[in-house]
């Protein structure tokens, strides 16, 4: 069978990652997510039980028929079905006699004679199964066995997107009814699906995750139309000149650049597999640093593989072959969903990304709310799991931005980022572009100030940083940086999870939330540091800076929330480039709070504490929050 993609000459390659990582014949569940025509399905059915999937249903049941050819015995019908069907030369005028050959019709897919046979031998392999003749497994089997004959004869390039309009020679032999080829053992135990991969991943019990999803924007569905058709049965109407069956419910969103990384990101993150293989090309949409930031992030890091395989490119007499073709195979062990961290796609000051993890770690259980209360980036709140995450950031321009994230189709954010940079022609270090757009973003009055645009016009500032003058005007500079995978991944796996959770949005001074915080709600605070300056917190970019004044009231605020039995946890800075926060030490010292210290590598290299008014893990659940939060 010839298949664009198809796995043949790498999986050796495939099983020998299997091998070195001592995953064969341990009784694991491989989940071929794509298993086209089942090449890693059938070569590997004797080492893991299989869950083969496919959205064409003519790639499932191929991929069956090779799986369970040794299971086909063919007891009831109490003869050899192949030798049947080759012993006698009946056709029937039936769909492809009439609407794939010339016989009623102008398209040349087969001589009249061929697709007569190809009526024939569906009919009887159908009545077969409606007779109760054949098994499940037997049908599938010799449905492949069909498969296989029909594109021995069809004369076309390789796929069936289009016919040849002079016959090939092969195209003009019998057809003959052949045996699909399958390796040659009993299969370990098997199930097979026809879905689309993103609606079943949640659901599939399986230990190892192998995609080999489409590269490019060649649509199977509509390449392989006449196959799927074959199968179904179903007689549909077809368009004029190629003789293709209605495609959209076949177009799958894999073979559209964008919407590949978004559903990449997706499955990753939701199936349950605790491996992940993963074949992809050099020449497809997704590049190999995107790849690998995605698999990072949900697996650890340290089992990562990337092996780069030599790999002949499918050609046909209109292409050319290509010497550098060669195709990547992926390798991630998944972290533990608790373990999983994500990172907002803004490059924020005093970002908590690298802190997420031990923030969390250090936080009691039992609470409903999450207040994010110096929200900033959103690199914590976004990694909490409760039921209700409340993001405030007194920069509304901060708040806009964050917010635009979950209230935007992350495909169509792309789409608008990309439009605005091939518009303004924006590039690292090219400041007359990007002063254009600049100018553009501050001539629109403030209400009106797309946060998306804002964004676009970050991505290539000055360390990708949100900097504004007293007049609200972005004031950064040109930088060197711009819309990188990197940043891509963050932004795809940050927007997708912003989306699940819920996550409303405050633009205030956090005195005023204290209207928000009930007993079962944990208040998070990452105010301004005295002790380090930021374009926040100097007071000159037209929004309320940070001095003792500030600090003092903040002070009284997490006291007022002690007195009312409430936790909290603040984030703080208490010596950095040999000052000291004497006030601070003194503060937290008479009050009794609890001091952590943070490792440096977390806290960016600077003397970062946790303060907070409750023993971490001293709640456990919501009953016993409210048994023991007297006793704060």
């Amino acid at each position: 069978m010839r298949f664009i993609g198809n796995k043949e000459l790498i999986i050796s390659d495939i099983k020998n990652l299997f091998e070195k990582l001592d995953l064969l014949d341990k009784e694991l569940t491989l989940f071929d997510a794509f298993c086209g025509t089942g090449a890693v399905s059938d070569s590997l059915k004797d080492s893991f039980n299989t869950v083969s999937n496919d959205m064409l249903k003519w790639c499932t049941i191929y991929t069956r028929g090779r799986v369970c050819a040794n299971k086909c015995t063919f007891e009831k019908l109490a003869f050899d079905p192949i030798l049947f069907l080759n012993t006698n030369n009946n056709i029937i005028k039936g769909f492809f006699y009439r609407n794939y050959s010339p016989a009623e019709s102008e398209r040349m897919y087969f001589t009249i004679e061929n697709a007569g046979r190809i009526d024939y031998f569906r009919e009887v392999i159908e009545n077969w199964k409606i007779d109760n003749l054949i098994t499940d497994d037997e049908y599938a089997y010799l449905l492949a066995c069909l498969l296989e004959s029909v594109s021995v004869v069809s004369n076309t390039a390789g796929v069936y997107g289009a016919f040849l309009k002079h016959w090939d020679s092969r195209a003009l032999k019998p057809i003959e009814f052949k045996r699909v080829p399958a390796k040659d053992v009993q299969p370990k135990n098997t199930e097979f699906s026809n879905s689309r991969l993103e609606d079943i991943i949640s659901d599939i019990e399986c230990d190892i995750l192998y995609l080999d999803p489409p590269y490019t924007q060649n649509q199977y569905g509509t390449q392989y139309h006449l196959l799927e058709t074959l199968i179904l049965n179903d007689n549909p109407s077809l368009s004029k000149i190629t003789g293709s069956r209605p495609t959209t419910s076949m177009r799958s969103d894999w073979s559209k650049n964008y919407k590949s990384h978004i559903l990449f990101d997706k499955i990753l993150a939701k199936t349950k597999a605790k491996y992940v293989v993963f074949s992809y090309s050099k020449d497809g949409f997704m590049s190999k640093s995107f790849i690998e930031a995605s698999m990072k992030r949900y697996g650890k890091p340290e089992t990562f593989v990337c092996k780069k395989l030599n790999y002949k490119k499918y050609t046909n007499f209109k292409s050319k072959e290509d010497n550098e073709h060669f195709e990547y195979l992926f390798y991630i062990e998944k972290k533990l969903v608790d373990h999983i961290n994500y990172e907002s796609p803004l490059n924020y000051i005093g970002s908590k990304s690298k802190m997420a993890s031990f923030i969390k770690t250090n936080m009691p259980q039992g609470f409903n709310k999450f207040i994010d209360a110096f929200g900033g980036g959103f690199n914590v709140g976004i990694n909490i799991n409760t039921d209700h995450v409340l993001y405030n950031d007194l920069n509304h321009f901060v708040c806009g931005l964050v917010e635009s994230f979950k209230i935007t189709d992350t495909y169509q954010y792309i789409l608008y980022l990309k439009k605005i940079i091939k518009k303004f022609e924006l590039q690292a270090k090219n400041a007359e572009s990007y002063n254009k757009l600049r100018d553009y973003y501050n001539s629109f009055p403030i209400a009106k100030r797309d946060p998306k645009l804002l964004y676009s016009l970050i991505l290539y500032g000055f360390n990708q940083q949100i900097r504004f003058n007293g007049n609200h005007d972005f004031n950064n500079p040109v930088g060197m940086r711009w819309f990188n995978d990197k940043v891509l991944e963050k932004m795809i796996s940050f927007s997708r999870v912003i989306k699940e959770k819920n996550v409303s949005f405050e633009s205030k001074n956090y005195e005023e939330l204290i209207g928000e915080i009930d007993n079962f709600t944990f208040t998070y605070l990452d105010p301004p540091y005295m002790l380090t300056n930021g374009s926040y917190n100097d007071g000159k970019r037209g929004f309320l800076g940070w001095n003792s004044i500030t600090e003092n009231k903040l002070f009284n605020f997490v006291d007022c929330l002690s007195l009312q039995q409430k936790p909290f946890m603040i984030s703080y800075v208490l010596e950095h480039k040999g000052d000291y926060n004497l006030p601070l030490d003194k503060w937290v010292t008479k009050r009794g709070y609890n001091v952590l210290n943070v490792d440096p590598i977390l806290g960016n290299n600077r003397k970062e504490i946790l303060i907070t008014n409750y023993n971490a893990g001293y709640f456990q659940n919501k009953e016993e929050f409210s048994e023991i939060r007297n006793h704060l």
